[in-house]
C-alpha cells in the first residue's frame, strides 16, 4: 500500500484491513488514523506522545498541574508519576472456531479482532504501559505476560499473526484462569464473540471485577448474525462441532432476531450493572469507538 496516498480518515475503516498483510502496519495505520480523529474531538490533547502527561479531571490537585504546559497550549495537564503510566493490560483474544465466520464483503471476526489487539498493544506499549495477551478457546492457547518495552510488541504481533481458529469455546473457565493470574490492579480487555452460556460468562467477567481491575468487554459480531438475512433456503452448519442443519431462514428470521437480542441485552445489562464497559461492535464498524473505550476506561485507572 502507497502510504502517501493514504487517507486517515479511512484507516479505521474495517474493509482495508485485508489489503494489508503486516499486522504491524495495520496495527500502527489503524492507530495513527485514530489520533488524526481524536486531535478532532473534545479528547483534543489526549495522545500517545503525551507519555507523561493526562488531561486535568475534576477533583485533580492544581499542584500537579503542569503550567509550562498550559502556557504552551491552554490546556491543563497532569503530571504523571511512573507508577501511573505502567499500567498493566491484559488482552484476552478469543480463537475458537467460531470466530472465523464472515458474511459476504465483510472481514472474519477473528480477523476484525485481531486487528483491534494488535491496535491497542501498539497504543498501550507506545504510551509506556505493560500490554500482554491470551489467546483462548476451549482452553488457554497462548498466554504471553504484560510488559512494556518496545521489543516485545513485536512477539505479540507474531503470536496475533500467527493465530488460527480452532476448537469449541469455554470462555467462561479460561477467563476465570486468567482471573486468577492476576495479582495486581490492571486493565482486562476481552475480545470474543461471547457465544457461549451467558450465566457462566457474566459470572466470570465479574471475577475480574472483583479482584479490582477495570473491565472492557467487546463482543465482536458478523452483521449477518444479527440480522439472519439470508436467503430462501441454507444449511447451517456450527462451525466449532460441524452439526448441520436445514432450514428456511425466513421462517425462523424474528423468532432468532428475538433470542440474539435478549442474550445482547443480558450481557450489557449484566456488565452495566457490575461496571464493566460493554461495547458491542459489529465486523463493518470503525475501530475508533473501541480505541476511544479504552483512552476512556484507562483514565478512570487514576
Amino acid at each position: 500500500m502507497d502510504q502517501s496516498n493514504l487517507d486517515y480518515r479511512n484507516l479505521l475503516n474495517p474493509s482495508i484491513i485485508p489489503k494489508i498483510n503486516s499486522l504491524e502496519l495495520r496495527a500502527r495505520l489503524v492507530v495513527e488514523g485514530f489520533m488524526v480523529g481524536l486531535h478532532k474531538s473534545p479528547y483534543h490533547g489526549f495522545s500517545v506522545e503525551f507519555t507523561q502527561h493526562r488531561p486535568y479531571m475534576q477533583g485533580d490537585s492544581l499542584k500537579d498541574v503542569d503550567w509550562k504546559v498550559y502556557g504552551k497550549t491552554e490546556k491543563f495537564y497532569i503530571k504523571q508519576y511512573e507508577e501511573e503510566t505502567n499500567l498493566k493490560s491484559y488482552i484476552l483474544l478469543d480463537v475458537s472456531k467460531s470466530m472465523s465466520f464472515s458474511s459476504a464483503d465483510s472481514v472474519s471476526k477473528l480477523d476484525y479482532a485481531s486487528t483491534l489487539a494488535a491496535a491497542l498493544s501498539y497504543l498501550m506499549i507506545k504510551q509506556q504501559d505493560a500490554a500482554g495477551l491470551t489467546l483462548y478457546s476451549n482452553r488457554i492457547v497462548q498466554h504471553l505476560p504484560p510488559k512494556a518495552a518496545r521489543p516485545y510488541l513485536q512477539q505479540i504481533l507474531k503470536t496475533l499473526s500467527l493465530a488460527n481458529p480452532s476448537d469449541t469455546t469455554n470462555t467462561a473457565t479460561c477467563l476465570n484462569s486468567v482471573a486468577e493470574k492476576i495479582k495486581r490492579k490492571g486493565l482486562v480487555i476481552i475480545i470474543s464473540d461471547l457465544f457461549d452460556d451467558v450465566s457462566s460468562i457474566i459470572s466470570a467477567l465479574k471475577h475480574f471485577s472483583y479482584n479490582k481491575n477495570e473491565v472492557i468487554v467487546f463482543q465482536i459480531l458478523d452483521p449477518m448474525e444479527r440480522s439472519f438475512a439470508f436467503g430462501r433456503d441454507a444449511i447451517f452448519r456450527d462451525m466449532e462441532t460441524e452439526e448441520e442443519m436445514t432450514t428456511q431462514p425466513f421462517q425462523i428470521q424474528k423468532a432468532y432476531k428475538l433470542a440474539m437480542e435478549e442474550f445482547i441485552n443480558t450481557i450489557k445489562r449484566e456488565c452495566l450493572n457490575s461496571n464493566i464497559d460493554y461495547n458491542l461492535i459489529d465486523t463493518s464498524a470503525p475501530f475508533d469507538k473501541a480505541l476511544l473505550s479504552y483512552i476512556q476506561k484507562r483514565s478512570k485507572l487514576y
